[in-house]
């Protein structure tokens, strides 16, 4: 009984995708310019790639996953963080569905060719727990590296904002510090801040705004915050040198907290080890004397 619902099921699902891809719903005339007006005015600062095999292999997939509400605002904020599309991961998140649901059968194929039968009921099992797997394995990825780019990027702006607080003091305006502070710096993050300058050139608007945008696309709020202290400069004439200053110390003690906590983090992790390791050496100390003990009795 529960592989016949199974089947039936995914047959449904299956063909619901199909109908979805076939013959996508056509939204209102007034939806699609209401959407296009949006775009105009809010456009993400920070491009995104998409891998051209992987949304040819899972492009199938993409609409339903979309009308189901995935991937989540939280979610595309990571895949802006790290460059990657939300086509290509949705593609990618049905494709390793679909392999893990058809590799459990693949090997009964196998072993049933050898004449080694499993029954139905286990490469069911299998084939729906790798596919569940597969379908999560793709957001796990994207959360912890865009955790890691996010601290990469709070490291490389306490530079930033070294370089930018050092140039107003040379008597430099604000909007040629950011410039020529952002032109200094290499790496991924310091291309994002030139980017968000460059539009902000191109948009005629001012660079403290586009800034703030930019740390809420990639959910950066240091980014905010600098943005926020540079518009009082820019607006108002605030000193803000020993503002920028301050936050940068800021974000250098975070730095160093932060390293202290993951070397203490792998001390933990290396203390299980070596109490194996310690458990071990006793019994191969103590084998020789309670052999002798057995024997004896």
């Amino acid at each position: 009984m529960i592989p016949t619902v199974l089947f039936g099921a995914g047959a449904g699902a299956g063909l619901w995708l199909l109908l979805v891809w076939a013959a996508p719903p056509r939204p209102e005339l007034s939806d699609q310019l209401a959407q296009l007006s949006a775009e105009r005015l809010a456009t993400s600062i920070v491009d995104s790639g998409d891998a051209a095999w992987v949304r040819a292999w899972g492009r199938v997939f993409v609409p339903g996953l979309r009308m189901l509400g995935l991937p989540g605002v939280k979610l595309e904020a990571d895949l802006r963080v790290t460059g990657r599309g939300v086509d290509t991961h949705l593609a990618s998140k049905a494709v390793f569905a679909v392999a893990g649901l058809l590799a459990p059968w693949l090997l009964q194929a196998l072993l049933a060719l050898g004449g080694v039968l499993l029954g139905v009921e286990v490469p069911l099992l299998a084939g729906l727990m790798f596919a569940a797997l597969g379908f999560l394995a793709p957001d796990l990825e994207v959360r912890a590296r865009a955790a890691r780019s996010r601290r990469e990027f709070r490291d490389a702006l306490s530079a930033f904002l070294d370089l930018v607080w050092i140039t107003l003091a040379g008597g430099a305006g604000v909007e040629v510090a950011l410039s020529d502070a952002a032109a200094v710096g290499s790496g991924p993050a310091f291309g994002k801040i030139r980017h968000a300058l460059q539009a902000a050139q191109l948009t005629r608007t001012t660079p403290w705004n586009t800034l703030r945008r930019l740390g809420e696309e990639l959910g950066i709020t240091e980014l905010a915050e600098l943005a926020a202290s540079i518009s009082l400069a820019g607006t108002e004439g605030a000193r803000v040198r020993a503002s920028l200053a301050a936050k940068a110390q800021a974000l250098r003690t975070h730095q160093v907290t932060d390293a202290e906590t993951d070397a203490q983090t792998a001390t933990e992790r290396m203390a299980l080890p070596v109490t194996l390791l310690f458990l071990g050496f006793l019994g191969f100390i103590a084998y020789p004397a309670v052999i002798q003990i057995l024997n004896g009795l």
